[in-house]
Order: structure tokens, then sequence, then C-alpha cells
């Protein structure tokens, strides 16, 4: 799939998204904001004071949680971009932890092959679900990464016929 155009881009409504993430009482707790989009890359932030550890770093759950929540913001953008509803769910992630982190939070999520979106978007279609690699890391002041990680988001498209929204599939 081609990148987004600005036309594209301006129909993804970022505080829909993020409204949608602080609803969740413990995404809320970690005090993110959008940070932005591109059309190719998300940003999310959270402030140290609200996610640090015993030590006075970045705790690593914030980090993985950081992470996770761009990923899941990042494939809901593109899906908003195509107009087309459904659920994400991250299915499995890998992540390193390269660093402690002094300083606030920024995670970045991009997709780990933009070409992967035609196959994405062909798979809901054709299925009612697809998946999506997604890379991302949190920075530290250095330009260095503080933490990288490695998702596999799906996407299972929103069944009309039932009242709650929940796809049958869902636990």
């Amino acid at each position: 799939m081609r990148r987004a155009d600005p036309v594209e881009i301006s129909a993804v409504d970022l505080s829909a998204i993020e409204n949608r993430l602080l609803a969740m009482p413990p995404v809320a707790a970690l005090a993110l904001r959008m940070a932005g989009f591109d059309g190719e890359r998300l940003t999310l932030d959270a402030p140290l004071d609200a996610n640090a550890n015993d030590r006075g770093c970045a705790f690593g759950g914030s980090l993985a949680s950081l992470m996770t929540l761009a990923g899941w913001a990042l494939v809901n953008a593109h899906l908003d971009m195509a107009r087309v509803r459904a659920h994400v769910y991250v299915a499995d992630s890998e992540i390193a932890y390269r660093t402690p982190l002094y300083a606030d939070l920024r995670a970045s999520a991009w997709l780990a092959e933009q070409a992967a979106l035609e196959s994405f978007f062909e798979s809901l279609r054709r299925h009612g679900r697809g998946q999506l690699h997604v890379c991302s890391a949190i920075a530290s002041p250095d330009g260095s990464n503080a933490a990288e990680s490695r998702s596999r988001f799906v996407a299972i498209q929103q069944n009309e016929s039932r009242a709650d929204g929940v796809p049958a599939t869902a636990c």
C-alpha cells in the first residue's frame, strides 16, 4: 500500500484513539498522550514521574505497555485511514530492554514491513481478520533506544450484527 497522503492522515482522529486508550484505567495511570502520526510512524509520550520504579528510572512494565499501546494505536490509525472498523488485539511481543531511562518516555511505532498493509487489508476483506507486525522503540535522550519491541497485532473485523460490537471469537 502506498504511503498515506495528508488527506488520508487528516481523516485519522488521533484524539479519539487517545480517548479510547485513556478509557482503560491501567492506561490512564500511565498518563500518556498522543504525540503525533505522520502516516507511517505513531508516537506516544508519557511522563517519567507517573512511570518511575524504585530506582527513579522508567519502570519496565511502563516501557512495555507504552510500546504495545503505540503499536495498537498505529494499527487503529491505519484502519481509520482505510475507513475499516475492526477490533485490534496484541497477539505476541518480543521486548529488549537496552538501558535504564531517567527521562520522560517517548514511544514510536511503525510497521515492520510497509508492504504488509496490502495483504492485511486483503485478509480482512476476505477472512474478516488480518495481522500486522509492528516495531516500536522508546528513545533515550542520547538518541539510542532504551527499549525496543516487535509485536504481532491481529485485527478482527467488527460484526455489525452483534449489539455489543464484540466479535464472536473474542474471549
